[in-house]
């Protein structure tokens, strides 16, 4: 499951080589193009949505707000989860009172609550705040389309992580961080410490651990093997 501003396509481009290897299914979440615009999104919705896709034996992977999106998803429906991963997740009210991530969370919601009249700028605001780069020049009508999607999310600081009921599943977990940011680690430690999860720190590519390909794909199929002989 994709995060914020670009689609699965994008997201996952540095993951086609597993497809020689696992059936990888990478559902466009509402918003994103090709698909039409939305005038609001949040993530429990989004993770009731994600059911449709959760076939016996799923390996769950979400990417930041697709993070948030599949830790709800798995907790909602534990028999369908044979592994869960996540990278970098943006659920900053797990991590209250710990450094920089109340401040990170509060820019958050101010940005999410005042919104912006220019896609761009309030794309770039982000990008620079939250750890990814974007393109010099022009955005394309895709990235804008991201953009707007972005303005209209709830806010992932306010998602409840049902840890106890992630705790209590069967399914190994996995959590990824990338190494650039003491909040998102901040995040990351808690994940690890609340659900027994595995943790992996990939440097390298900012908040888009899988673009670094071979070395998040490896770890992340050794994790998925791992889960299917365990």
């Amino acid at each position: 499951m994709h995060g914020s501003v670009v689609n699965a396509e994008l997201t996952w481009s540095a993951q086609k080589p597993l497809a020689d290897r696992f059936e990888i299914v990478a559902p466009n979440r509402r918003g994103f193009p090709p698909g039409p615009e939305v005038e609001r999104v949040d993530f429990e919705e989004e993770a009731v949505w994600l059911e449709q896709f959760l076939a016996p034996g799923t390996h769950l992977v979400g990417n930041s707000y697709g993070g948030v999106i599949v830790l709800l998803a798995a907790a909602r429906n534990p028999g369908s989860i044979r592994s869960l991963s996540v990278i970098e997740p943006p659920a900053f009210g797990i991590a209250r009172g710990l450094p920089g991530v109340d401040e990170f969370a509060e820019w958050m919601d101010e940005r999410h609550a005042k919104g912006a009249d220019d896609p761009s700028e309030y794309l770039r605001s982000f990008a620079a705040r939250v750890g990814f780069s974007t393109p010099p020049g022009r955005f394309s009508p895709e990235l804008l389309q991201g953009a707007r999607t972005l303005m209209v999310e709830r806010s992932p600081a306010e998602a409840v992580i049902p840890f106890e009921e992630l705790a209590r599943a069967p399914f190994p977990k996995l959590v990824v961080s990338g190494g650039h940011s003491p909040v998102f680690d901040a995040v990351c430690d808690v994940l690890e410490e609340r659900l027994g999860a595995e943790r992996a720190v990939l440097p390298g590519a900012g908040h888009s651990v899988q673009r670094l390909g071979g070395p998040f794909n490896q770890v992340l199929t050794n994790f998925i093997e791992l889960a299917e002989h365990g």
